[in-house]
């Protein structure tokens, strides 16, 4: 047996979607013209599949201070946090995201996944049980396993599901850690904190929560799920990133003093080169923003509720509650390919996720929104799913 021969299956599957056409699957952005705007080939297109929330990738003064960063401090580090990785902007940085927070520590890690994998790793030891929603994305499946805990799925946002999960563990409950999302990617829905609280406060356990795509969204302050809803104090650790909202890339984690041991024991953090000085400059210039500001919220939020009320009229089934993830469900894969080609052609980009990217078997059209958009272009973008509606 050859070394790929194990992925045949994988690559036939694939090949049928490259017949004619683009490949949805690592398309080529050509050109990047603004925060909402590219082109692929020859075709000018609205980018309405990204995690470009607030619409900062273009920001002016992130743009300047990362500049800056880049002739003043060189391209890279060359280095992990453990050995010559760690530059005063990046101790900067965790202080302000501590004080953004209102919590003792941060910590901040290369990317998004190596904070899930670096902080979940670390605690998911043999020893430990990790309770996690079975939507929950691949950075914390990995993380579980990387740890060796053993690992307990409940039912997608089935906070009853979770406590009959609870219940059978007995004592064991009082150090089970529970993993959730803010948003979960692919439907845009939101984690039950307020029941996920009160299982914890009933049976103890631990409550880490994945804010990447919820980080800048949601709350009065932009601080996620956790502050919208109100519970804040009854959660050990929240986790993010700074490649969606941030428009950058790097992640973070946040919470009291004890985190900070986790320096010293999780292997993502340990090994491997630490940010770009012009990353984490731009990050420091995108969170002040975030903290001093609620009008891109604004400005996202009635979007989003523009495009779902759009594409809801049209009678596409969406997901269940409004947000800036808005998910088109399409009856199979080859409708869902031939209708992303052809919004493609009619100069919208959006993502096509598959099963098992996408869950419980779907076929996605998923469409995102950022602050940045027009109503122009929102309006653009429920037009090109009128004209390629079956």
């Amino acid at each position: 047996m050859g070394l790929y021969d194990k992925f045949t299956r994988f690559v036939e599957e694939r090949q049928k979607f490259q017949v004619s056409g683009i490949n949805p699957f690592g398309t080529c952005i050509d050109e990047i013209y603004s925060a909402t705007e590219g082109r692929i080939g020859d075709k000018k297109i609205i980018l309405a599949g990204s995690n470009n929330y607030l619409g900062l990738t273009f920001d002016e003064q992130a743009i300047k201070e990362s500049q800056a960063a880049l002739s003043q401090q060189g391209t890279g580090t060359t280095g992990s946090r453990m050995a010559n990785g760690t530059f005063g902007s990046h101790l900067a940085l965790e202080q302000e995201i501590a004080a953004f927070f209102e919590l003792p520590t941060a910590i901040v890690f290369s990317t998004g996944y190596t904070a899930n994998l670096g902080v979940i790793s670390a605690l998911a030891t043999p020893d430990a049980v990790v309770i996690i929603d079975e939507d929950s994305h691949a950075s914390i499946y990995d993380a579980c396993a990387l740890g060796g805990a053993q690992i307990i799925r409940f039912r997608h946002n089935d906070a009853k599901d979770l406590e009959r999960r609870m219940q059978r563990l007995g004592e064991k409950a009082k150090e089970a850690i529970i993993i959730v999302e803010g948003i979960y990617s692919m439907l845009g829905d939101v984690a039950p904190l307020k029941e996920i609280v009160d299982i914890k406060r009933r049976y103890g356990g631990y409550i880490l929560v994945d804010e990447a795509h919820s980080f800048g969204v949601m709350g009065a302050k932009g601080r996620g799920l956790v502050e919208e809803l109100g519970v804040e104090d009854d959660i050990d650790i929240i986790l993010g990133t700074f490649s969606k909202s941030l428009a950058a890339i790097g992640g973070f984690a946040v919470g009291g003093k004890q985190l900070d041991v986790l320096r010293y024991c999780s292997r993502p953090y340990i090994f491997t080169a630490s940010p770009s000085p012009a990353s984490i400059a731009s990050v420091r210039a995108t969170l002040r923003q975030v903290g001093h500001s609620t009008e891109l919220r604004e400005k996202l939020w009635s979007n989003a509720h523009r495009l779902y009320k759009g594409l809801a009229e049209l009678g596409y089934k969406l997901g269940e509650r409004v947000s800036p993830v808005v998910p088109v469900m399409i009856e199979s894969k080859e409708a869902g390919l031939e209708m992303w080609r052809s919004l493609v052609e009619k100069g919208v980009y959006v993502n096509l996720v598959l099963p098992p990217a996408a869950p419980f078997g779907m076929t996605l059209l998923r469409c995102s929104v950022n602050a940045a958009h027009s109503d122009e272009q929102i309006d653009a973008i429920i037009r090109a799913f009128a004209e390629v509606k079956a």
